[in-house]
């Protein structure tokens, strides 16, 4: 029986940001996750980007509860580039987004950047996710954009986005056509790389991240899925609460197996990665076992490789490579022993967070960097 390590959370900001460096190996001397730097830096280099070394420097609609309780920042923490809100209308509904872009490095060529969409969980907010997951920090040094799309209170509560809805599980007309559009707005302000467009997600926002990916593969070269649940796992407030708890969904009770039972299954292959502590009791860890089933049956004749470590911060996580043809990883997903549900590798001045486990940013970055450019 593993045993559960009690995350450090009354630390000061910069302790909080050199342990998070050290998780995800960014601290080149030492570390299990040593390389990671380097690896982002040669997909980086692939793409024809700069990337030079730096100095680290409530209803019934609430689908997720907070693993712990802090004051949400009302603002991300103050990097090198600028951090800008801006309202999307479209007919399923107003909603804002922030916008964070870089500052580009003196001598490095200025091309089409990568961009990465992060979708936060219920009751948070753009700034408090750019906070405890540090990802503005990444693109800083890396040079990609980040895209954070915020959920109203009026579409939602809670602020959780809407996976279990069928009217947003599908292409058009709901919310992943209103992620989408955001993506198509950033596009036309911004030098975008539109071969390496990523989502990524918490919780909710994991959910609606792999909702995106099967409903716009063409748009997603990647998807990152963190605490979060498989696509079409729920139709209803009821069904979303049973697959949370690691219940199988069964359709509408008196309609299974007929034209109206809600069940549907992913049918493209976008790489996924997913993440999710074992101890996870609000989002329950079986989900993760099924984003990573749904992924890989889409993506037939795959190779698996296991390898485990423990993180700077303390926490043992398990990891499962699953390879194609070419060597290619096109499914990773990461066990994080003892962990709830809270963004591994996190920083303290966001909510759920987990700063003893690997650092999930660094890694989803990194798997989606060394993706190959679709033809």
């Amino acid at each position: 029986m593993k045993t559960p390590i009690t995350p450090t959370l009354a630390m000061n900001i910069n302790d909080t940001i050199g342990q998070a460096l050290a998780q995800a190996g960014l601290d080149t001397r030492s570390g299990p996750l040593k390389g990671v730097t380097e690896t982002i830096r040669k997909a980086l280099a692939s793409a024809g980007l700069g990337g030079g070394a730096v100095a680290p420097p409530a209803d019934a609609d609430v689908i997720d509860v907070a693993a712990r309780d802090i004051n949400a920042p009302t603002s991300a923490a103050p990097g090198a580039g600028q951090f800008v809100r801006r309202t999307l209308p479209h007919p399923a509904g107003a909603r804002d987004y922030k916008l964070y872009q870089p500052t580009a490095r003196v001598g490095t060529a200025q091309g089409p950047r990568p961009l990465v969409v992060m979708l936060h969980g219920c009751t948070q907010s753009a700034d408090d996710f750019a906070a405890g997951t540090q990802m503005n920090r990444l693109a800083d040094e890396f040079g990609f954009l980040v895209l954070y799309p915020e959920q109203s209170a009026g579409a939602n509560a809670s602020r959780c986005w809407n996976w279990f809805r069928p009217q947003d599980q599908v292409r058009e007309g709901g919310e992943p056509a209103l992620i989408a559009a955001m993506v198509r707005a950033v596009m036309a302000e911004q030098p975008v790389d539109a071969q390496r467009v990523f989502v990524a997600g918490l919780s909710a926002g994991a959910a609606m991240a792999v909702v995106l990916g099967e409903t716009w593969p063409d748009l997603f070269a990647a998807v990152g899925a963190h605490s979060g649940l498989p696509y079409a796992a729920a139709h209803d407030i009821p069904s979303a609460m049973a697959a949370m708890k690691g219940r199988a969904v069964m359709g509408r009770a008196h309609f299974p197996g007929t034209g109206d039972d809600p069940r549907r299954s992913a049918t493209h292959a976008v790489p996924t990665i997913v993440f999710h502590g074992d101890r996870d009791h609000t989002v329950q860890h079986s989900n993760g076992e099924h984003i990573a089933q749904q992924a890989r049956r889409a993506t037939p004749t795959l190779d698996v490789s296991h390898d485990s470590g423990t993180a700077a911060g303390g926490r043992r996580y398990s990891r499962a490579l699953h390879t194609d043809a070419a060597g290619r990883v096109v499914v990773e997903q990461w066990t994080v022993h003892g962990a709830g549900h809270a963004w591994s590798g996190g920083d303290a001045a966001g909510t759920y967070t987990d700063n003893a486990g690997p650092d999930a940013s660094a890694e989803m970055l990194r798997f989606f960097l060394a993706q190959v450019p679709r033809g």
